[in-house]
């Protein structure tokens, strides 16, 4: 028996719940596997005072411990302070964790942690405390933000050496991973994974010229180049789906560019009803600064629709050919020509849905519990 603890601070809870769907998804694909158990602790950070404010109080007032898609869920809250770029955040995290594992302790035989900072830090901290091995996987902002602020790099380059083994979302990741100096022979590729019994073509519902963008509104997204994009094709339609701190200044460049009656901010969409969103639209298009591997790109593919997207992360890892859609430069003109080509002549559904073939949760299960368990034997 393999008793592994997923430590996550990316994890949904009633309060959002689109919040790190990705790693419920891993995390569920694990328990899955045969002769596998697994605990889940996903931390709350919360500002110290905040948890009666709008924005926390819900967060706040999350059970300490329930069931989440049949995982046990412990839900710990960590001061998370202000206006320190995050300097404190792994150290408050890992005071706030140590009473949840040692009360877990007997259970324990290895730890999974699903986002690298301020998980990372804090996991080998604990993993050294308990004497069990300690996996640490990289997915995007963890490694191109907070290995970079200078108010964290060092911690997370700590982490990355003190750790049994680590996991990348893609190549290109595992490669700056390296680049900031952490020991490539205990990288391994991870990709995602895809519900097809979800994602999947439904070619019923494309109705005209739908182009759709999926992801948070931060200005890491690029939401607003595809705006600007959608806006020089007159015959296109646009819905972003994704709720966040940009929404003010994405709906005035909306009113500005006077595409109002063409483009829509759908809010946050429940997990559930993207699938439907996804698979009625000719193009799913997202200019992001950076990624790691975006689950969005895996789950357009598999419903069918091309995509467009900058050449960010593990973009030519999946889009491997011209069928599954185009990789451009991070500006408008590029995004709208490269969505009026897709538009004028789009790929046949089945060839798109190929280039989704090597993504399933079954793979990415079984491919984390061999990691895990390599970990634990040696």
């Amino acid at each position: 028996m393999l008793r592994v603890l997923t430590l996550s601070s990316l994890f949904p809870d009633r309060s959002r719940p689109n919040f790190g769907v990705f790693v419920e998804r891993q995390t569920c694909a694990l328990a899955a596997r045969k002769g596998v158990e697994v605990v889940v602790v996903a931390p709350r950070g919360i500002p110290p005072g905040a948890g009666g404010t709008r924005r926390y109080s819900e967060l706040a007032r999350l059970p300490e411990v329930e069931t989440w898609q049949g995982l046990e869920v412990h839900r710990p809250r960590f001061a998370a302070w202000p206006l320190t770029g995050g300097r404190f955040h792994a150290a408050a995290m890992a005071r706030a964790l140590r009473p949840v594992l040692e009360r877990l302790r007997g259970r324990i035989d290895v730890i999974d942690a699903s986002f690298f900072f301020p998980d990372g830090p804090a996991a080998v901290a604990l993993g050294e405390r308990l004497g069990v091995p300690v996996s640490i996987k990289a997915r995007g902002a963890d490694i191109h933000h907070w290995g970079r602020s200078p108010a964290t790099a060092g911690q997370v380059l700590d982490a990355a050496r003190r750790a049994d083994g680590m996991l990348a979302v893609s190549a290109a990741m595992r490669a700056d991973m390296i680049a900031l100096g952490m020991p490539k022979d205990r990288i391994a590729v991870h990709q995602t994974g895809i519900d097809r019994t979800r994602f999947h073509p439904q070619p019923t519902l494309r109705t005209g010229q739908l182009v759709v963008s999926v992801g948070a509104l931060i200005a890491r997204k690029g939401h607003d180049v595809v705006i600007e994009a959608v806006a020089r094709l007159p015959g296109a339609r646009l819905i972003v789906a994704g709720q966040g701190p940009e929404h003010e200044r994405l709906a005035a460049l909306i009113e500005r560019l006077g595409v109002s009656d063409r483009v829509t901010l759908a809010g946050g969409v429940p997990h559930d009803a993207l699938p439907a969103l996804i698979a009625g639209a000719n193009v799913m298009a997202l200019a992001s600064a950076s990624e790691g591997l975006a689950n969005a790109w895996v789950e357009a593919l598999a419903c069918g629709t091309p995509i467009v997207i900058t050449d960010a992360g593990g973009a030519h890892e999946v889009v491997t050919g011209p069928d599954a859609g185009r990789v451009v430069t991070r500006d408008p003109a590029a995004f709208a020509a490269a969505i009026a080509e897709l538009l004028a002549a789009p790929p046949a559904i089945e060839a798109v849905v190929a280039h989704a073939e090597a993504f399933s949760w079954e793979v990415n299960g079984a491919q984390l519990h061999a990691h895990l368990a390599r970990l634990l034997e040696g």
